[in-house]
C-alpha cells in the first residue's frame, strides 16, 4: 500500500492540517495518509507543547469516520527528541509490505538540511511538497518531490492556543468534536508542563 506520512506536533490539529491530508489524498496515488503525532520536535520550541497522549487523542476525534487517514503513536516509543529518519528506518523495518512517502510543506522543505541524515531521507522516500504563502521552493535537492497547490487557510496552532488562552472562540478552525475535547478538558488554559505518561 502506498501510504503517505503526515509528521506534526499537531499542538493541536486544525482545519488547515486535515485540508492538506484530504487534498493530498484526492490529487496523489496515496491510499492512505498517517498522521505521525511527534512528542517533541528537536526543531522547535516545546514550552507550549500539551501531552502527546492529549494531542494524539484530539487527533483521532478529527478524523473519526475517515478510515483513509490514521493517527499514529510510533514515535511515543522511540527516543526522544523524535529524529524523523529513526521514525522512517522502524517504519520501514516493521511494515515491509508499504511503501512510505513524506508529506510536508514548502516551509519545512526548504529547510530539510537541518534535518538529521536528511540525505539519506531524500534518496530513498518521495515527498510531497505543499505550498505554503511565502516560502518558494527553490531547492530540490535532488529529492523526488510532487508539488502540490492546495487550498490553504491561514490557520495556525500558535494563534489558535492563543486565542484560547485569551478567551477567545476558536469554533471554525477545528472540528466541533475536537472543539468540544479542549473545552471540557481545559487545554491550553493553564501553563503547561513537558511531561510524558509512561
Amino acid at each position: 500500500m502506498n501510504i503517505g506520512l503526515y509528521f506534526g506536533s499537531f499542538n493541536p490539529i486544525h482545519f488547515g492540517h486535515l485540508i492538506i491530508a484530504n487534498e493530498v489524498l484526492n490529487e496523489t496515488s496515496l491510499e492512505k495518509i498517517w498522521m505521525i503525532v511527534s512528542p517533541q520536535n528537536p526543531l522547535k520550541n516545546n514550552t507550549a507543547l500539551l501531552n502527546e497522549y492529549d494531542r494524539l487523542q484530539l487527533v483521532r476525534l478529527a478524523i473519526d469516520g475517515d478510515n483513509r487517514i490514521k493517527a499514529v503513536d510510533i514515535e511515543f516509543k522511540l527516543p526522544k527528541p523524535s529524529f524523523s529518519i529513526n521514525t522512517l528506518v522502524y517504519l520501514k523495518e516493521k511494515y515491509p509490505q508499504h511503501n512510505f512517502s513524506i508529506i510536508m510543506g514548502s516551509d519545512s522543505f526548504q529547510n530539510i538540511e537541518n534535518w538529521k541524515n536528511y540525505s539519506e531521507i531524500i534518496s530513498n522516500y518521495p515527498i510531497v511538497v505543499y505550498k505554503r504563502p511565502g516560502f518558494k521552493i527553490l531547492k530540490t535537492f535532488n529529492a523526488s518531490i510532487s508539488v502540490l497547490d492546495t487550498p490553504l487557510l491561514e490557520i495556525s496552532a500558535s494563534k489558535i492556543r492563543t486565542a484560547i488562552k485569551n478567551g477567545k472562540s476558536i469554533r471554525y478552525l477545528v472540528p466541533e468534536n475536537v472543539l468540544e475535547e479542549i473545552i471540557s478538558r481545559r487545554f491550553y488554559r493553564k501553563k503547561l508542563k513537558n511531561t510524558t505518561k509512561k
